[in-house]
């Protein structure tokens, strides 16, 4: 998986640099590199970002900052199309701590509505800023031949696994309303 960096310098301080020399103090210059165009098995949505305009702290400061972009927590089950239905999560955690399991069950999922046009349903990704999170653990319920319900579980093997699904399950669970009941 790759990440996206960027980093944002001061306009200010570029223009302060001597006329031929594009580079700031303790920053490599930055090359750029033709690629040729390569062809890659993603299927979601393109996403166009607006330019991020850059404003100056202030003073002659040469500090560039990382900027970090929001993603709202989704689940989906074919690539690029979001799960509107809110599943009942259920988790497992051994007394150890060092696995634990979490059994997604969605009633009526859209995925069934869309399926038809979009394709088959290719896994259960659960995606948020830190990246996404996977499973191909997924089962269909069918009532009368019809599809009704879907099982997605998410295996969980140490503690740096069980941190981050926390992590997702917070922003998941403030972005649509759900609360955790323990039992």
């Amino acid at each position: 998986m790759s990440a996206v960096h960027s980093v944002a310098v001061s306009s200010s301080a570029i223009s302060k640099c001597p006329k031929n020399h594009h580079s700031l103090p303790g920053i490599a210059p930055l090359l750029t590199v033709a690629r040729p165009i390569s062809y890659s098995a993603f299927s979601g949505i393109s996403l166009r970002i607006p330019p991020v305009k850059v404003i100056p702290r202030g003073g002659n400061s040469y500090n560039s900052q990382a900027i970090m972009m929001m993603v709202k927590p989704t689940i989906q089950f074919i690539q690029g199309t979001d799960e509107q239905t809110v599943p009942d999560v259920r988790l497992t955690k051994s007394r150890d701590g060092t696995n634990g399991v979490a059994i997604f069950s969605f009633d009526q999922p859209s995925v069934f509505d869309s399926s038809s046009e979009l394709g088959d349903i290719t896994g259960f990704y659960m995606i948020d800023e830190e990246g996404v999170l996977q499973s191909v653990d997924v089962s269909a319920k069918f009532v009368n031949g019809k599809p009704s319900r879907i099982e997605a579980k998410y295996v969980i093997r140490s503690p740096l696994e069980w941190d981050r699904f926390m992590r997702f399950m917070e922003r998941y669970s403030q972005a649509n309303g759900l609360q955790f009941v323990k039992k």
